[in-house]
């Protein structure tokens, strides 16, 4: 197959022994996202006045705490909170939301204050970054399957997908393929399928194993039974 540089990440995916080729994807990209977050880069003006806007999730928080480049993360959230505490100095300033009428206990909206919090902790900047390359891997894997014979083998040939991932292809089929969609929509759904039963059928075993009469079997393929669950179920967790 040959391969182009935007193509390579897709294709190296699917090659893997993994159980959802989007999820080693998406995990490839966050650790790229947490080293640059890291690096030389947070001390970079135009970086910081980015990541002084979206701040973090909780959960990339923790990764970026684990990482342990402690004095980044500390001039991050210093410039960060000086943001934070700046504008909504000024926002509690200007009290809560404004009645919509007469003696109403309803109010046009939230308080400027409240829409300010909600907006950001709804952004994050390792999120975005992520989640802007992802979208092109997505669109890559639309574009092989439509240029590259190989790449339905591929598809064919791997362990399936995450629920969050299949529901997201299947989504995107419809644009991306529009009236030629439903021979990867039947391709999605085998290898979907398949999948899920597979893992199910070794977390049932798995289960089966702590019966006293089974302790002599064989674990067959459920020992690592609950990782790979937990990743078809829609969690990128790391593989053992």
């Amino acid at each position: 197959m040959a391969e182009q540089l935007y193509t390579i990440p897709v294709h190296d995916a699917f090659a893997a022994d993994c159980e959802c080729p989007l999820c080693l994807m998406w995990r490839d990209l966050e650790q790229s996202a947490i080293e640059f977050t890291m690096g030389p880069s947070y001390m970079e003006d135009d970086n910081r006045a980015v990541t002084d806007k979206l701040g973090f999730c909780p959960e990339h928080l923790r990764k970026l705490y684990a990482n342990k480049n402690r004095l980044g993360l500390a001039l991050m959230l210093k410039t960060h909170t000086d943001k934070t505490i700046a504008d909504m100095e000024k926002l509690a300033e200007k009290g809560p939301a404004a009645k919509s009428g007469f003696l109403s206990r309803k109010s046009d909206g939230d308080a400027p204050l409240i829409s300010y919090i909600k907006e950001l902790e709804k952004s994050c900047f390792v999120c975005e970054r992520v989640d802007r390359i992802f979208e092109r891997y997505i669109g890559t894997i639309f574009h092989m399957w439509k240029k590259e014979p190989e790449f339905k083998e591929m598809i064919k040939d791997c362990k399936g997908f995450c629920t969050h991932h299949y529901g997201m292809l299947y989504e995107a089929a419809a644009s991306e393929l529009g009236s030629k969609q439903e021979e990867f929509i039947s391709l999605l759904n085998e290898v979907y399928f398949a999948g899920m039963k597979r893992v199910n059928e070794d977390i049932s075993w798995f289960i089966d194993k702590f019966d006293y009469r089974n302790q002599d079997a064989p674990w067959k393929n459920s020992k690592d039974a609950l990782p790979r669950g937990i990743i078809k179920t829609g969690h990128t967790m790391v593989e053992t």
